[in-house]
């Protein structure tokens, strides 16, 4: 006589998260199911659980989050002003808060180094950007459009010295399933197999988005919206590089490649642009306040510094251009020759910076449009200043 046998026994792993998706708040039950799923499925890819038990477990909680489970994603205003909230982290203040950040550049312009600086910092907690020393933690790096030859490379680059130990905390790789074919499980596994996972860093975009497909502007919206879940639901910060388009814009935002449901699924934009002044970092977010600092390349030891607000900073170095290029000449100049000599960006800026720069007493008018510097700064002496910007010649 046939007798079948009793399916295994549930795991005792499997069992506990089933037991703290049913024990979690109403409204946090769902992405409690989303992190049981990311966790119990990332154990049975490497073996540790049975597939099918995983499978019909995920299927039994997700049975239970029933028609009615809408109530589970409401809160009124009430309780919503008493609820406590642990405050935001940032891996870089004002730059790099928790959540999912897009980095968008033309290519070889150096935000691979910039990432791969950060990720070592954060590994190491050592200092980046000039003088920001990030939270240390455990770093994962999808150097995936990179070689570990090429990586090893690159390290001795920034960590020259012999005493310069590679942090242990810090984890490449360079070949990564794609988000919709296990890539984002896989990245949770991850989370999971390290003691405090801080940073993720994607590099690129490209190569681990789905393939297109769907409704305009869907697959960029895909391309993003698992990492966003998985940064929100880890309270970790992920880094993904993405390039710029060709053509420019008056908002930064509008050249990065893509579609603007690709920004939109991102907490936090940053990009990496060449001005006439120098580079620039514009960022603008959710949580952060919009800025676009001055940053500087050093092509020795290949790191990239922050040298504070881009005007600030650009109006500086822009004055002591023209300083120079008026010393050089030995005398007045127009405003034509000023901005070709001080390699200002248009007619309308050298306009600008000359009048202020006369109004501060660092030149002086010499004629209509015409400027020279004041004598005591080596200068031939002039008419007196007080031209408004719209009469100068």
């Amino acid at each position: 006589m046939h007798t079948e046998s009793a399916p295994p026994e549930r795991s005792p792993t499997i069992t506990a998260s089933m037991r703290e998706v049913a024990d979690a708040p109403p409204d946090a039950r769902p992405q409690a199911l989303r992190d049981a799923e990311a966790r119990l499925t990332g154990l049975a890819r490497v073996g540790l659980l049975d597939v099918a038990q995983v499978a019909a477990a995920v299927r039994e909680m997700a049975e239970n989050l029933d028609a009615s489970s809408w109530r589970a994603h409401v809160a009124d205003a009430k309780n919503l002003r008493s609820r406590q909230f642990a405050p935001i982290q940032h891996i870089v203040p004002g730059l790099i808060p928790d959540g999912l950040t897009l980095l968008a550049s033309r290519p070889k312009l150096g935000k691979s180094w910039l990432v791969l600086d950060l990720c070592i910092a954060c590994a190491a907690g050592d200092v980046t950007l000039g003088t920001v020393r990030p939270p240390q933690g455990d770093v994962l790096y999808l150097a995936l459009e990179d070689t570990a030859r090429r990586l090893q490379r690159r390290m001795a680059r920034l960590r020259p010295g012999a005493d310069d130990a590679w942090p242990e905390r810090l984890t490449f790789a360079t070949d990564w399933r794609r988000t919709d074919a296990g890539g984002l499980l896989d990245i949770a596994a991850w989370c999971g197999s390290v003691p405090s996972p801080r940073l993720v860093v994607v590099d690129t975009l490209e190569k681990i988005r789905p393939l297109a497909s769907g409704l305009f502007g869907s697959s960029d919206h895909r391309a993003l919206a698992g990492l966003h879940d998985l940064a929100s639901a880890r309270g970790l910060a992920i880094v993904v590089v993405h390039h710029d388009r060709k053509q420019g814009s008056d908002d930064p935002l509008d050249t990065v490649r893509g579609t603007l449901a690709l920004v939109g699924a991102a907490d936090t934009v940053l990009v990496l642009k060449r001005r006439a002044g120098g580079p620039v970092l514009y960022a603008r977010g959710r949580d952060i306040e919009e800025s676009e600092a001055a940053a500087r390349f050093d092509k020795t030891s290949c790191k990239w510094t922050l040298l504070g607000p881009a005007a600030d900073v650009h109006r500086s170095d822009e004055r002591a251009r023209i300083v120079a290029a008026l010393a050089q000449a030995g005398g007045p100049l127009a405003i034509r020759d000023i901005q070709a000599r001080a390699d200002l960006p248009s007619r309308s800026a050298a306009d600008t910076l000359l009048f202020r720069m006369v109004e501060s007493g660092e030149i002086e008018r010499a004629g209509r449009g015409v400027y020279g510097l004041r004598p005591e700064k080596g200068g031939c002496g002039g008419e007196a200043a007080g031209a408004l910007p719209g009469e100068l010649g």
